[in-house]
């Protein structure tokens, strides 16, 4: 595709951002796959891979990244944490947290364009998106567990789902916030 465009705004992409929304979506599909048990719990990279996309790309490419991923999941493609694929992983109980990464990416592309790419605006706006995450991940993991007349209060959702994993979260974005920095000062992408 050419980058063409029509009164100042891009219709398309360039060979350079289909290359990277792809490499990032391969990216985010080897970090879901690396998995550090700690304690009960088991911590993906798979929002590493996002933060790092959003940083890297912007809220544009870095969205489309994230439908890439998530296509080639829900087509049956082992992308997803323990090698699994296939749209039940996005129906089940945590595929919530899977498609709130597109809000995380909707959150920062919006966030981007009215409020600008300084180093604190991206860091709130990746806190924001992954607060929409949790959120919106917590709601999906209530309503399908108790579809089958189970009750899952919110507070256990929580213990379960989020606290566990906030600690990790956050220094996966600060790590993700010193890579884009460097890769953007040294102009390796």
């Amino acid at each position: 595709m050419v980058n063409n465009t029509a009164k100042g705004k891009k219709l398309s992409f360039t060979t350079k951002e289909m290359v990277l929304t792809a490499m990032f979506a391969a990216i985010m599909a080897v970090c879901s796959w690396i998995s550090i048990p700690i304690g009960t719990i088991a911590i993906t990279l798979q929002t590493f891979a996002v933060f790092c996309a959003l940083g890297i790309l912007g809220g544009r490419n870095g969205l489309f990244s994230i439908l890439v991923f998530i296509f080639l999941g829900a087509i049956g493609l082992p992308v997803f944490s323990g090698f699994k694929g296939g749209i039940g992983v996005l129906t089940g109980p945590t595929g919530g947290y899977i498609l709130g990464f597109i809000f995380m990416a909707l959150i920062y592309m919006a966030g981007e364009k009215l409020l600008g790419k300084k180093l604190a605006v991206k860091i709130t706006l990746m806190l924001i998106g992954l607060a929409v995450c949790y959120a919106f991940g917590t709601v999906w993991f209530i309503y399908v567990f108790s579809k089958d007349g189970n009750a899952m209060p919110l507070s256990k959702a929580l213990k379960l789902c989020v606290t566990p994993f906030v600690p990790f979260d956050l220094i996966k974005l600060i790590l993700a916030l010193i890579i884009t920095d460097r890769v953007k000062k040294y102009h390796l992408i």
